[in-house]
């Protein structure tokens, strides 16, 4: 099927001059313009479609979001989820951020996959402290976050010895929650995150809130009275 664009005859100033030719005036097909040909909706029109306003914040914050390098880093099995999301069923190029990097000198992003040992958490620290400024990283998997089926002494949950941007559930998440939390790293990046559970429902906390005769004045309500014997 082919599309042609062809004048229909009712076309506005806008779209029948050059650019130059808005800024400057000039002769179009043989008739002098001014430069001040634009008023009233046509100059409306003209600001509406080809001006758009930010600020430089919103313009860096806009490019890093876009653009991040993941580093070429795995640790367990969800390094194998990490993995195939540069396949062509999520093709997270889609989004830019396929350009995984060898080198933490040249990575911005820290994509934790997989259970992170006591030996290990230093060396993953040294590697995130070698990336770029301003850098972010995402908890993959349930070991990492809270340690998971392998809850023992010989593991550490990664945001015990570094800072974590996005924790992303599952043994393993599949590359879609993956892809899922990096989205909602970018819109974090450009500063208008998702609201969390506590702001779409009203929730306090998630302590239970007991009401009733003796309860009334209590404001920690897990914590022992002083008459209490509880944990001793």
């Amino acid at each position: 099927m082919e599309v042609r664009r062809t004048p229909t005859g009712h076309e506005s100033l806008i779209h029948r001059r050059s650019a130059s030719e808005l800024l400057r005036g000039g002769d179009i097909n043989g008739l002098t313009v001014p430069a001040q040909e634009l008023t009233g909706e046509e100059l409306e029109r003209h600001v509406a479609e080809r001006v758009l306003t930010t600020t430089l914040e919103k313009a860096v914050a806009w490019a890093r979001s876009n653009s991040f390098f993941p580093a070429t880093f795995g640790l367990a099995c969800c390094a194998i989820e990490m993995m195939s999301i540069v396949a062509a069923r999520v093709d997270v190029a889609r989004f830019g951020f396929e350009a995984f990097r060898a080198s933490p000198r040249q990575a911005d992003l820290l994509i934790l996959s997989g259970r992170v040992s006591i030996k290990m958490a230093p060396v993953i620290r040294r590697i995130y402290d070698q990336m770029l400024e301003p850098k972010w990283a995402i908890s993959m998997g349930a070991c990492c976050s809270s340690m998971g089926v392998f809850n023992n002494y010989a593991l550490v949950p990664a945001d015990k010895f570094m800072p974590i941007d996005v924790h992303v559930p599952g043994c393993p998440p599949r590359p879609e929650a993956l892809m899922h939390g990096v989205l909602k790293l970018r819109k974090m990046v450009q500063d208008d995150p998702d609201a969390g559970w506590r702001e779409r429902y009203g929730a306090i906390g998630t302590e239970e809130v007991l009401t009733g005769e003796g309860y009334a004045q209590d404001t920690a309500v897990n914590v022992p009275r002083g008459s209490d014997t509880t944990g001793a």
